[in-house]
């Protein structure tokens, strides 16, 4: 009678990550992310993806110029052993820099995930990890259905205010509800 043993996991804080970084075992052109001690691949960038980053990205950065800093694909430190690479994040301006100390959840004020084909994983693990961070603002831009999932008021399940906004809707930022971007824009 064979007996069956569970293999255990290697799970790495995200000084280990960095270090693999550092000496070459994961390499700058791999799409990857800690996830709860897991090193997750990402999925790969579509057209449409890439687009509707770099339509958030110049939209944004450009009325939010002095008032917050608008990161693409960064990583935010959410745990020790958990730190995801959002697609963009609206990150608070800080007396010290960024190159002086990562950022942190406290300086996310929003964190956008664009999803052609990870929109699953983006409604179910990434919006839990978000919520139980504090991450006070959180949209899903679906890539198929070119709408705007916003979630706001995170507790420890996930998000209480949830909405989409698809067709010619508009969203706003939370923390700066003058800067508002029309779907038509998101998705030129």
């Amino acid at each position: 009678m064979a007996v069956e043993v569970a293999a255990a996991r290697r799970l790495f804080t995200r000084e280990e990550y960095h270090r693999m970084g550092e000496v070459g075992i994961l390499k700058p052109t791999d799409r990857v992310e800690l996830i709860r001690g897991e090193i997750v691949e990402m999925s790969p960038i579509g057209r449409r993806h890439y687009a509707f980053v770099n339509n958030l990205n110049q939209l944004l950065a450009v009325r939010l110029a002095g008032r917050a800093i608008v990161a693409v694909q960064g990583p935010i430190a959410l745990a020790d052993d958990t730190e995801p690479e959002p697609d963009v994040a609206i990150i608070r301006r800080r007396p010290v820099p960024y190159k002086e100390r990562e950022a942190y959840a406290e300086d996310a004020l929003l964190l956008i995930e664009v999803a052609e084909s990870s929109l699953a994983y983006d409604r179910s693990t990434k919006l839990r990890l978000y919520a139980a961070a504090g991450i006070p603002e959180y949209w899903v831009v679906d890539c198929v259905a070119e709408s705007v999932e916003v979630h706001r008021t995170p507790d420890a399940g996930g998000y209480r205010d949830v909405s989409r906004v698809a067709g010619t809707g508009t969203v706003a930022v939370q923390a700066f509800p003058d800067v508002t971007l029309t779907l038509a824009e998101i998705f030129a």
